[in-house]
């Protein structure tokens, strides 16, 4: 029933899939640099993914329970605090980047102008960019601040997928609504991937599933 809906629960990978991410996560994962400009960006020579989220929405423990690695991406306890596009080198045919959080009120605002400056130009230049991955949280659905993003994402023409977190800490009642708000939200946007990933990093829910995606993209 649920597959007719618009923007499904991506279904769960075949053995061989499931296999091919646990082994491309199981390898070397490392901290190549943090840009803070478009000069400072490695060689577009792998296939890229980008997280993108909102502070506090849980991105670094989802890249933490991909990766399997506690201290890899770094939570910062102020919002808004990382203001480096962070490149990570999953084995040798992928980076996996984390984007700075966005919707952060403590930040001054030439800091934002330039952070968003940077956004946009790595968004709409980088060929190897082949998904974004959109982390909502599964508590509070989709925000303005998040249909900023993507508005760029879709204007950048790059592809998008839309990722819950915490999808342990929503209550069964409350979960039908979210979903159903989330998938209203992402029907307005061009770029957006027809499926959802739910993830809990506390859990380890979806994680495979994610693992997978990312080792299937070329």
């Amino acid at each position: 029933m649920s597959a007719a809906l618009p923007f499904p629960e991506a279904e769960n990978p075949d053995e061989a899939s499931i296999e091919r991410g646990r082994k491309l996560f199981a390898g070397p994962c490392d901290f190549v640099k943090g840009v803070v400009a478009m000069s400072g960006l490695p060689p577009a020579d792998r296939v890229e993914v980008c997280f993108a989220g909102r502070s506090n929405v849980g991105k670094s423990s989802l890249i933490n329970a991909l990766t399997g690695r506690k201290g890899l991406a770094r939570a910062s306890n102020t919002p808004g605090r990382t203001q480096e596009i962070n490149f990570f080198a999953l084995g040798d045919t992928r980076y996996l980047v984390d984007l700075p959080g966005y919707g952060f009120a403590n930040a001054p605002v030439a800091v934002v102008e330039k952070w968003q400056r940077l956004l946009k130009q790595y968004l709409s230049g980088r060929q190897t960019l082949r998904r974004a991955f959109v982390l909502i949280d599964a508590r509070h659905g989709i925000k303005s601040v998040d249909e900023e993003i993507m508005a760029l994402l879709d204007s950048a023409a790059v592809t998008f997928q839309c990722v819950l977190t915490k999808t342990d800490k929503v209550k069964d009642k409350d979960r039908a609504r979210v979903l159903a708000q989330v998938r209203e939200k992402l029907s307005k946007h061009p770029a957006a991937f027809p499926e959802l990933v739910l993830t809990s990093s506390e859990k380890g829910d979806g994680v495979a599933t994610l693992r997978a995606i990312i080792a299937g993209l070329e």
